[in-house]
């Protein structure tokens, strides 16, 4: 099988006079490797190009802090002895690169591996960055990597005005099948964004492949998504983050995994193998967290399994786990009340979902028949207009 060559790799191999002897910024995570495993800093300095500055997104350049924890700046990194900035701090407007943290930068180079979910806030650091950059007048060079669940599928629905957040800033679905430089593409034409940016694209990617297809190595670009299989299931299972239910966090198998105390696993295996769900089968299983909601405490839950990659709908079984669970054990069912990615205001559920109608049906126990045609008329819009970002 050959094997995808990615935007990192294409701008070493094909366009090196783009980095080398230019002072650059960096924005990257553990999974900016190339097919050998080694890390984007090092193949840009061998490289010849003078790296001044790191930029970490959520969870931080080294990959080591969990979900929604503060990251510090660090002062000097202790390999290249550059400055390290955090982009995830304690507020919202720490997730922007500062102006005199750009100035005299002759490129900013960010080399993010996604999950193919708007959630994922790295697509996200990506877009603020390059408000950022067009206000300094620094080039961006986004290096390009494959969408892991696809180029072509999309699930859920657009977020609507008023419900942008860090887990959404702009209108797409909860599943996108856009890679990284074209959600970069996108964003600049359809928000208008004023910056120099320059994708370096992948060679060899087709938008029908999954990650299993593009012969590279998985490494895990966040603490709690340390599989594909945990990618597959996250566009739909994190909406279990806006519950006080377990999504698995603390145990081996994250989104995977999910339930809470005092739920009946037979029960709810049972409730959701009725819905006849494409592409999954649910395991009954208890577990106990070791760290996060729940920690310590045996939980009742299923595993998902996934049969069918093509078939599979991701969101609607995370939707239909919220609906099981709310049925047969509603006292175990909360929506999450604390703030949730910066914001106070609007329920953390609405802010993953787009807006307050999933909140409502799952609430009265809605029939979603009438929920998910509006939301398949969302995504035909969207898939329309998505074809002028593509690269592949």
């Amino acid at each position: 099988m050959s094997r995808v060559q990615t935007g990192l790799e294409t701008l070493l191999n094909e366009f090196p006079e783009k980095i080398r002897h230019s002072r650059i910024g960096v924005v990257c995570h553990p999974a900016s490797v190339d097919a050998e495993l080694r890390h984007a800093l090092d193949l840009l300095q061998a490289a010849g190009a003078r790296i001044v500055a790191i930029f970490g997104p959520e969870h931080g350049a080294r990959g080591e802090a969990q979900d929604m924890e503060d990251v510090e700046d660090v002062p000097r990194d202790p390999r290249l002895n550059v400055p390290v900035y955090s982009l995830y701090g304690a507020t919202f407007d720490s997730l922007t690169p500062r102006r005199e943290q750009l100035e005299g930068l002759d490129a900013l180079v960010i080399d993010l591996q996604d999950v193919g979910a708007r959630y994922y806030t790295f697509v996200w650091t990506l877009a603020l960055c390059m408000e950022a950059a067009g206000k300094v007048g620094v080039r961006m060079l986004v290096c390009d990597r494959p969408n892991p669940l696809d180029g072509s599928t999309t699930e859920g629905n657009l977020i609507k005005p008023g419900f942008e957040s860090f887990v959404g800033l702009h209108p797409l679905p909860n599943r996108h099948g856009l890679t990284p430089g074209e959600i970069a593409r996108y964003v600049q034409h359809r928000r208008g964004i004023d910056c120099d940016l320059d994708v370096l694209p992948m060679r060899g990617w087709r938008r029908e492949m999954d990650f299993a297809d593009t012969g590279l190595p998985w490494v895990y670009p966040s603490p709690n998504m340390p599989t594909l299989d945990t990618a597959r299931v996250y566009p739909g299972m994190c909406l279990v983050e806006a519950t006080e239910l377990s999504e698995g966090r603390g145990t081996c198998r994250p989104f995977e995994v999910a339930g809470a105390p005092g739920v009946d696993p037979e029960a709810l295996a049972a409730d959701l193998t009725r819905r006849n769900l494409p592409g999954c089968r649910f395991r009954p299983l208890y577990f106990r967290p070791r760290f996060q909601k729940h920690v310590g405490t045996t939980c009742g839950g299923v595993q998902i399994h996934v049969t069918d990659r093509r078939r599979f709908d991701s969101y609607a079984t995370g939707v239909a786990f919220l609906q099981g669970i709310k049925r047969i054990a509603p006292e175990a069912f909360a929506w999450r009340a604390k703030p949730y990615e910066f914001v106070a205001d609007i329920p953390a559920i609405d802010l993953l979902a787009g807006d307050d109608r999933l909140r409502l049906a799952v609430e009265s126990d809605a029939d979603l028949a009438e929920l998910a045609s509006q939301w398949a008329q969302e995504r035909a819009g969207f898939e329309e207009v998505r074809r002028e970002a593509f690269l592949y």
